[in-house]
C-alpha cells in the first residue's frame, strides 16, 4: 500500500505552479469576461471579447489587460493548490482498491470546491475591483471628464457627488493592498468575503463536474490498465472538462461578479444578495444575460485547467522534494 500513498506537499506545490503558469497564460481573457459580464443594458461599452481588449489596450495599454493579476498570481498558488491537493485527497480516502464510484469521485469533486472557496473569495473579490476598474472609468459620464480635465478641483469636489453615484469615479485606480484596507477597515473580514454563497454556489457544482469529467475522459487514453495518460491527453481532458464546468456554471459566475462588484456606473443596478440579483438580472436584462461572458469563461477555463492538469500530472512537486535531504527516522 506504500506506493498508494499519497504525497500532500508534492501535490500542493505541482497545483501551485500550475495555478501560475495557467493563470498567466489566460488572465487577458478573464479580465475581458468580468468586464462583459458587469456591463448592464444601459451602459453598454464592449460588444465582445475582442472588442474588449482592444479598447483596453487603446485606453490603458498593454499592461491594462492586466489589472489585478498581481493578486490573482499570488493567491492562485494556494487557490490551486487547495483545489487540486484536495480532491486527490478525498478521492485516495475514499477509493477502495483504487477504484471510485461516480458519486464518489462527484463527493471528492463537492470537497475540494468547498475547501478552495477559504482562498478564492478574497481573490476574487479584489482581483474583480481591479479588473472593472477601467470600465468604471469610461464608462463615467462625459461631463465628469470635462470635470477631471478642469484645473478647479474645488469645483471637481463640489459637483462630483451630485452628478455620479459615489464610489463610480476614480482619478486613479485602487491598489490591492488600497482596496484590501479599506474593505477590513469598513467591513471587518467579512468583506473580503462578500459573495461567499454565490462562490460556493459556483465552485462547488463547478468542480463536481469537473474532476469527475476530467479522471473519465483522462481514463480513456491510459496505456494499458496501470500506465499514465500521455500528457496531450491530460492537456485535451482537463481542457474539455474544464470549458463544460464552465458553460454550465457561468450563469451562477454572473451572480457572483455582480455581488462582488463594489463599484458601479450612475445607472447600473445595485444588489443586496443572490436573490435580489438574480431578479432584477431578469427583470432588466433577460435570462440571456445569465450567459453573459460564458465563451469568455471558456476559453479562460479550458487552457487554464489544461495546463493545470499537464504540470500537475509531470509530478514537478515530487521532482522538487526529491532533491531536499531526507530525515532518517
Amino acid at each position: 500500500m506504500a506506493d498508494k500513498q499519497i504525497s500532500l506537499p508534492a501535490k500542493l506545490i505541482n497545483g501551485g505552479i500550475a495555478g501560475l503558469i495557467g493563470v498567466t497564460c489566460v488572465f487577458p481573457i478573464d479580465l475581458a469576461k468580468t468586464r462583459l459580464q458587469n456591463q448592464q443594458n444601459g451602459a453598454r461599452l464592449y460588444t465582445s471579447m475582442s472588442d474588449c481588449l482592444i479598447k483596453t489596450i487603446r485606453s490603458e495599454g498593454y499592461f491594462g489587460m492586466y489589472r489585478g493579476a498581481a493578486v490573482n498570481l499570488t493567491l492562485v498558488t494556494p487557490e490551486k493548490a487547495i483545489k487540486l491537493a484536495a480532491n486527490d485527497f478525498f478521492r485516495h480516502h475514499f477509493s477502495k482498491d483504487g477504484k471510485l464510484t461516480l458519486f464518489k469521485e462527484m463527493l471528492a469533486g463537492c470537497g475540494a470546491g468547498t475547501c478552495q472557496v477559504i482562498v478564492t473569495t478574497p481573490m476574487e473579490m479584489l482581483k474583480i475591483q481591479l479588473q472593472d476598474a477601467g470600465r468604471i472609468e469610461i464608462t463615467t459620464p462625459l461631463f465628469c471628464f470635462l470635470l477631471n480635465a478642469m484645473n478647479s478641483k474645488s469645483a471637481q469636489r463640489k459637483l462630483m457627488p451630485e452628478t455620479v453615484a459615489a464610489g463610480t469615479v476614480e482619478t486613479k485606480s485602487p491598489t490591492a493592498m488600497q482596496l484590501t484596507r479599506e474593505l477590513l477597515r469598513e467591513k471587518g473580514i467579512a468583506g473580503l468575503y462578500k459573495g461567499l454563497g454565490a462562490t460556493l454556489l459556483r465552485d462547488v457544482p463547478f468542480s463536481i463536474i469537473y474532476f469527475p469529467l476530467f479522471a473519465n475522459l483522462n481514463n480513456l487514453g491510459k496505456r494499458g490498465v496501470e500506465g499514465p495518460a500521455p500528457f496531450y491527453v491530460s492537456f485535451i481532458s482537463g481542457c474539455l472538462a474544464g470549458s463544460t464546468a464552465a458553460v454550465a456554471v457561468n450563469p451562477v459566475d454572473v451572480i457572483k461578479t455582480r455581488l462582488q462588484s463594489l463599484n458601479r456606473g450612475s445607472t447600473e443596478d445595485t444588489y443586496s444578495g443572490v436573490t435580489d440579483c438574480i431578479r432584477k438580472i431578469l427583470r432588466n436584462e433577460g435570462p440571456s444575460a445569465f450567459l453573459k461572458g460564458a465563451y469568455c469563461r471558456a476559453l479562460v477555463i479550458a487552457p487554464l485547467f489544461g495546463i493545470a492538469q499537464v504540470i500537475y500530472f509531470l509530478g514537478v512537486g515530487e521532482l522538487i522534494l526529491s532533491f531536499l535531504p531526507k530525515k532518517d527516522n
